[in-house]
């Protein structure tokens, strides 16, 4: 597939196994890591830290093959989840910081692409994240209101 804001194909990287299969080595119950996981989420990190924590601290190659779920979904069902996906909530974060470095720098013009871009892509993913549900229909994008929940 091509990139987006590119011309080029970038086809490289590493594959998963195409039959995943839980490691016999591995040494954590269902229940442990479920408990895991839910003890990382209290300390404030977020889905994809976690799967990073337990993959070099715990030795958990992956939690889908290990537990059958995703992280998020063991979030969801601890009610440990955020209500604004992961990925757009960094996008946000990356825009606010694009935001007061274009405040504090008018001429840098290659960071105005950048936010253009950004912001772009922060539309398109409340857009989907709408139509499937995971955001609420009545909810607004709004950079302004973006900076304040980041800051919390």
């Amino acid at each position: 597939m091509a990139r987006m804001y590119s011309r080029k194909k970038g086809k490289a990287g590493s594959k998963k196994p195409e039959n995943p299969v839980k490691p016999s080595w591995l040494r954590y119950s269902d229940k442990e890591l479920e408990m895991l996981i839910s003890k990382l989420a209290k300390e404030g990190k977020t889905a994809s830290a976690i799967g990073l924590t337990l993959r070099d601290t715990y030795g958990v190659p992956s939690v889908k093959t290990a537990l059958g779920k995703r992280v998020g979904e063991v979030l969801k069902i601890h009610d440990l989840g955020q209500e604004i996906p992961e990925d757009l909530s960094s996008l946000m974060k990356k825009l606010v910081m694009i935001k007061t470095h274009r405040e504090k720098n008018h001429k840098d013009m290659t960071s105005l692409r950048g936010f253009q871009l950004t912001d772009s892509k922060i539309k398109r993913l409340v857009k989907y994240y709408k139509s499937t549900g995971r955001l609420p229909v009545d909810w607004k994008y709004d950079i302004e209101r973006v900076k304040l929940l980041i800051e919390q």
